[in-house]
């Protein structure tokens, strides 16, 4: 098994789409989506994100830090939410994806997530990462 993100990406269209839809009817959607994936016992994670008119930007790419209001760029495409599943294969994450419940325009970004044994098991760090993952029952 391995871990893989979902992340999907509205754009303006699928954002106003989104807006449009009753909220009850939206939570009912994803509810019964979220409840397949906890019966085929593959979610480990799952968020929406709130406005990205609420957001905050915090740019490091000059020699200090730069806060601005966000949102981030163009609104394009918005980082709106987020699935992590536990499946056997990138093959498997593909096929949640295509039946996640989104809105026209959506895309919906696959990215694996390493697991701590696929670090160097020597390191500090990674040492420091285990003993706290362990005492917090993630591992």
């Amino acid at each position: 098994m391995a871990k893989y993100m979902l992340i999907m990406r509205g754009n303006d269209e699928s954002i106003a789409k989104m807006m449009e839809t009753p909220f009850d009817e939206m939570l009912t959607t994803m509810g019964r989506f979220n409840e397949e994936l906890i019966r085929a016992g593959v979610l480990v994670a799952a968020e929406g994100l709130d406005d990205a008119a609420q957001s905050v930007v915090v740019d490091v790419s000059g020699p200090a830090p730069i806060v601005t209001d966000g949102p981030y760029g163009e609104t394009k495409e918005l980082f709106g939410g987020f699935y992590i599943l536990d499946v056997a294969s990138k093959q498997e994450a593909v096929e949640w994806a295509k039946r996640l419940p989104a809105f026209p325009g959506t895309k919906i970004e696959i990215r694996r997530v390493p697991g701590i044994d696929e670090f160097p098991q020597d390191n500090e760090w990674i040492i420091k990462e285990r003993a706290w993952r362990e005492r917090t029952g993630q591992l």
